[in-house]
Order: structure tokens, then C-alpha cells, then sequence
């Protein structure tokens, strides 16, 4: 299986919710965090810099989790309608 190259539009959801992650975040440290949700401090820090635009499923899920975001807001606000709201 072939994977297709991501999209402007990948790249710019992976960005936004790599800031929405890290602004939920707040004053804890990325090491709390990572290891709340289970995942090394390396890849924490690749998804809230854009580094890794679709990060899978469970590790947004136990990002979330770790930092009290819920999906439903996560995915509401990384919908493409919505980048040229925020953005604005």
C-alpha cells in the first residue's frame, strides 16, 4: 500500500492541532504530558510543533485525554471552514 502525500490542507490540520495540543497543555511539562498520555516526549513534541501532521488516532486520543481536551472539540476546530475563522 502506497500512502498519498498529504495535502496544503493536511500540513495546515496537522499545524493547528499541534498549537491546539500544546496551548491546552499549558504550564505542564511536555515530560507530564507524554507520560500521561503514554508516548515519549519526542513525538509529543513532534505533533505540537506540525512535525507529524496525522498522528494516529489513539495518540491524539491519549493526548487529549492527558490535557482535557475532548475530540469532538479537537476535530470541530481543525475542520478547514474553521482554520480561516481562527486564523482571522
Amino acid at each position: 500500500m502506497v500512502r498519498q502525500p498529504l495535502s496544503p490542507d493536511d500540513r495546515a490540520r496537522g499545524a493547528l492541532l499541534g498549537e491546539m495540543l500544546r496551548a491546552a497543555r499549558g504550564d505542564r511539562s511536555m515530560v507530564d504530558v507524554a507520560a500521561a498520555a503514554g508516548i515519549s516526549v519526542e513525538t509529543l513534541r513532534k505533533i505540537e510543533r506540525g512535525r507529524v501532521p496525522t498522528p494516529a488516532f489513539f495518540t491524539v486520543a491519549a493526548i487529549a485525554g492527558a490535557v482535557g481536551v475532548s475530540l469532538e472539540q479537537l476535530l470541530t476546530s481543525t475542520e478547514p471552514a474553521e482554520q480561516g475563522r481562527l486564523s482571522a
